[in-house]
């Protein structure tokens, strides 16, 4: 098979080592904004911000060849970021023909002003009106664990079943382990989730630190606590939208993944440490931070929908990004639990 690859970024040119292990004909296409590395792909073989060795079979285009990188393609993996959504849906989806399946890497939602929430694959949908069967990632993998072959369990999501196998086929191997789901809004609302609550989870890192004077101190107990509250907190809020419960394993995992490394985990060291949102900022000036945006766009939903107030946590990260530096609501996340009708069946069933 001929897949092509178009965004060239550190999950986009993943994506190409799992297609290249089974065997297919790998083109990797930059944006324009990707330039520098396609060109360094071309001349060292290795993924310039990822600092991964790119399969040699795959091969390397700049946005100006996307027509002949597209020619004879089986099906097309979109590899932007959220920031460049817009962009893919613009200017690479045209080029893309009907019936051709495409699937994404992006993980978050479009807010609108009513409070809506909207799945990337939707989005594109609705928009370019087109006849492609759209789908999309979701779960726990880094791209830099993927391009070492580490064992890592996805989810590909989608309307169309036939073509969810059809890549699930394509692209599955000894250590790239691929469910299928047709809840889109399920798996997509689960994994875009996990980067506003990475980002509460790890406030507990950087209040230990400011605590204790010094850097790496175990904060465990608090990052548990916030992580139990972030789980539920995501499980509800997949209801509200009307994803299936199951979804949470998705959303769940995901966050475990995201706490332990990278840029949230550092924004959300500086937040716990009582910086504010703008002096955090400073300090990672020239960094993506998608989770600042899906972060946003949850609180700006549930503010709209009256309903912010019945998920604390995520509350106090939207008070943290409109400038506080309030502390951590812990008395909030307590709850009494009676014994129900069910639990009590259960009880004399296994007693």
């Amino acid at each position: 098979m001929r897949i092509t690859i178009i965004g060239a970024g550190m999950m986009g040119s993943a994506m190409s080592i799992p297609a290249c292990d089974r065997g297919h004909d790998v083109r990797v296409v930059g944006t324009p904004l990707d330039d520098a590395i396609i060109l360094h792909a071309r001349a060292t073989g290795t993924h310039m911000t990822m600092k991964r060795r790119l399969p040699k079979p795959a091969a390397f285009y700049t946005f100006d060849q996307v027509n002949e990188a597209l020619e004879g393609a089986d099906f097309v993996i979109g590899g932007v970021s959220s920031f460049g959504v817009d962009w893919f849906l613009n200017e690479a989806l045209p080029l893309i023909p009907d019936g051709m399946p495409v699937l994404s890497v992006t993980k978050g939602l479009i807010a609108h002003e009513d409070g809506r929430l909207e799945t990337y694959p939707n989005y594109y949908q609705r928009l370019s009106r087109r006849d492609i069967p759209f789908c999309a990632i979701g779960g726990p993998c880094t791209s830099y664990e993927l391009a070492d072959r580490r064992h890592s369990a996805v989810a590909f999501c989608g309307r169309d079943m036939d073509a969810l196998r059809m890549l699930r086929d394509a692209l599955a191997t000894n250590y790239y382990h691929i469910s299928l789901s047709q809840d889109v809004v399920g798996v997509e609302t689960a994994v875009a989730l996990k980067n506003a609550y990475a980002l509460a989870v790890t406030l507990a890192v950087g209040m230990v630190e400011a605590q204790d004077g010094g850097e790496g101190t175990p904060a465990y107990n608090p990052q548990a606590a916030l992580f139990g509250q972030s789980v539920r907190e995501m499980t509800a809020l997949l209801a509200l939208l009307g994803g299936g419960p199951e979804n949470i394993i998705y959303g769940a995992g995901d966050l475990y993944v995201t706490i332990f490394g990278g840029r949230t985990r550092l924004l959300g060291t500086l937040l716990g440490r009582g910086l504010t949102i703008d002096q955090a900022l400073e300090r990672l000036k020239g960094v993506t931070l998608e989770s600042v945006v899906i972060a946003q766009r949850m609180v700006d939903a549930l503010g709209t929908r009256g309903q912010l107030a019945d998920f604390p946590l995520l509350h106090h990260v939207g008070r943290l990004l409109s400038g506080e530096t309030a502390d951590i609501p812990w008395a909030s996340f307590t709850t009494e639990t009676a014994l129900t009708t069910h639990s009590h069946q259960n009880r004399r069933q296994y007693a």
